[in-house]
């Protein structure tokens, strides 16, 4: 163990000495999750200008106006009046507002008649989520109001008399099923929760390429043999170059966790919760690192593959986009990855708490690929040392 442990410190003095190791564990990762989380900070929250037009002022439009105007639709709606649907557009088109609503004239009178006048909105493509929910909002309303129209014309049909007084009627009735918030215990998630551990993880990765090169750079110069000329076995040598990765990547991701958390305000969740999912991905990075080794002959082979490695697990697992709102293969494919469970873990521990329970399923899948691909690299990397 001596000896592993010489090993290790032998490569931490060189990587503490080159600033560029320096700048790929600690500073880059911080830098870049505070510009992500910078450059996604408007996705967590939505809130749009609506533009309205009242050509009809009638009381069915009236009532329209008045629900957009709701407090609970405040959090969400900017309501700004216009006298024209020309001037809507244009405002539109201007991204004054990023949509609007207009109410023809005649509105309130059509719905006593057969042929009711429509609603017309007016979006943008630039502003689709805007144009979704105004859209939402004219269907739900019209709904509504064919719902009231149905009702008036059942009665009629079975031979209710006073049909403008049934119609007053019906105008206040509502929907017996409604939406309504209620709290589930769970938090926002953050733009700077998500991207925090995300550009750890991901610069952790790079850690692979790192000593993969670093190795072959020793057995270029003629280390490794003096290393086995000496009482050293070949896995004494794969040991101490696995602790150092370890120790290297803990050092990285528990600088950032600290850093974005007292600086940045992220949230990892509970210490013990997230130091579990931390050892739990350097011990992956680590077997993959082994694998790198033991799988490629050459440096310039072993920089290929573990950059492969590298920006293919960080498209996989979610380090540049939230898994939530990625496409379901690509969710799927997040399970086969260790920094995809490290992300869901991260997500579940700053949404909703918990402590080792709430990480018990990422953590032994994470370690489970660890195993899966330690074993690999144990059968390879022994030759990689002799070769």
């Amino acid at each position: 163990m001596r000896v592993a442990l010489l090993i290790a410190a032998k490569d931490l003095r060189q990587r503490l000495r080159d600033r560029s190791a320096i700048v790929v564990g600690i500073v880059a990762p911080l830098a870049i999750a505070a510009l992500m989380s910078l450059a996604f900070k408007g996705s967590e929250t939505f809130r749009f200008n609506l533009g309205v037009v009242n050509a009809d002022g009638g009381p069915v439009a009236a009532s329209l106006v008045k629900s957009l105007g709701q407090p609970a639709l405040a959090q969400v709606i900017s309501l700004s009046r216009f006298d024209t649907a020309a001037q809507a557009d244009a405002a539109v088109r201007t991204n004054t507002v990023q949509a609007a609503l207009v109410i023809p004239s005649g509105f309130s009178t059509s719905m006593s008649t057969s042929t009711p006048r429509s609603l017309v909105t007016l979006t943008s493509a630039d502003n689709v989520t805007a144009a979704n929910v105004t859209a939402s909002i004219a269907t739900s309303f019209v709904a509504q109001l064919n719902a009231d129209r149905l009702s008036v014309a059942t009665a009629a049909a079975a031979g209710a008399r006073n049909t403008p007084s049934l119609q007053a009627a019906a105008g206040l009735l509502s929907i017996p099923e409604q939406v309504a918030q209620r709290p589930i215990g769970a938090h926002q998630l953050r733009a700077i929760s998500y991207f925090s551990p995300a550009m750890a993880i991901f610069f952790l990765l790079f850690i692979i390429g790192y000593t993969a090169r670093s190795f072959f750079v020793d057995r270029g110069q003629g280390m490794i043999e003096r290393m086995r000329a000496a009482p050293v076995t070949p896995l004494q040598i794969l040991a101490g170059k696995a602790l150092s990765v370890f120790a290297f990547g803990v050092v990285s991701l528990a600088t950032v966790a600290v850093v974005t958390s007292v600086g940045f305000g992220a949230n990892w969740g509970t210490p013990v919760a997230a130091a579990a999912v931390g050892l739990a991905m350097v011990t992956a990075v680590v077997c993959l690192t082994a694998l790198v080794i033991g799988v490629t002959r050459t440096q310039r082979q072993a920089e290929a593959v573990s950059s492969a490695i590298v920006f293919g697990l960080a498209l996989l697992g979610g380090n540049f986009v939230f898994l939530s709102t990625a496409p379901d293969v690509m969710r799927r494919l997040a399970l086969f990855t260790p920094n995809g469970w490290a992300m869901r873990a991260f997500t579940d521990l700053a949404t909703t708490g918990g402590g080792l329970r709430a990480v018990e399923e990422p953590v032994l899948a994470i370690l489970a690929f660890s195993a899966v691909v330690g074993l690999a690299a144990a059968t390879l990397a022994g030759r990689a040392v002799t070769a």
